[in-house]
């Protein structure tokens, strides 16, 4: 088994999120599903379970952590990593951050967004995805001092809305190399394989019938992507 590389130890990795546990959304609330769903599937590409999360409306499908309002995470570590597919649909996500004022701001990113624009209290940036996997890597620090001049003190809660499929979220001090990573930590992307197993949250298993099978050797993450607040806000 490979072992865990001495640059780095599991202690340096806090998971939020992990689709592949056994109760991937325990922590997490989520709203009322109008259209659309959000159910638990095997994905083809990386052969692991996601979460799957669908809807004709980005902004009413989302889940959500922490659950109560005025909870907080309370994570000091400024470094985030999103492990998401890209499912070529209008998609968004928003982390809420402390700074040293005090002050409450939240920062969100989204495929339809099409400039920067910088308010009191909230951020918008354009995101831009590769096609199929990616690994977006934020420094939450950075966009604190560019966008407002202010410290990074703590992450309070993410929203993740529809369209994506999730496989992890977690938080480290600084940023790590793939190679600096736990296996659990990277992303595998496999070539096609003859079928898809969906499972949905009620255990029930659906499969689609994919391409012919080729070479099971994997290969690495499509896309990783650091978003800089000094690109985002040009």
């Amino acid at each position: 088994m490979p072992q865990t590389p001495r640059s780095c130890r599991m202690s340096d990795f806090n998971s939020v999120f992990y689709s592949g546990g056994s109760k991937p959304l325990e922590r997490w609330g989520s709203s009322q599903l109008q259209t659309g769903h959000g159910k638990i599937i095997t994905d083809k590409d990386i052969r692991g379970f996601v979460f799957e999360l669908v809807s004709t409306n980005v902004a009413t499908a989302y889940i959500y952590i922490p659950q109560q309002p005025g909870q907080s995470l309370k994570i000091k570590w400024p470094f985030v990593t999103l492990q998401l597919r890209n499912l070529k649909r209008y998609f968004a996500f928003e982390i809420q951050v402390l700074d040293d004022q005090g002050i409450h701001r939240r920062l969100t990113f989204a495929n339809y967004q099409r400039r920067t624009k910088v308010s009191m209290f909230c951020t918008q940036m354009p995101l831009f995805l590769a096609p199929g996997w990616n690994q977006i890597q934020l420094n939450l620090a950075e966009y604190m001092r560019r966008a407002y001049g202010t410290g990074y003190v703590e992450t309070i809660g993410i929203k993740i809305h529809a369209n994506t499929r999730l496989r992890r979220i977690y938080f480290t001090p600084r940023l790590f190399a793939d190679e600096e990573k736990p296996s659990c930590f990277r992303v595998r992307v496999f070539p096609p394989m003859y079928r898809e197993m969906r499972t949905n949250l009620y255990g029930q298993i659906e499969t689609e019938h994919q391409q012919s099978p080729r070479s099971e050797t994997s290969v690495k993450t499509r896309s990783s992507r650091t978003y800089s607040i000094m690109s985002c806000t040009s």
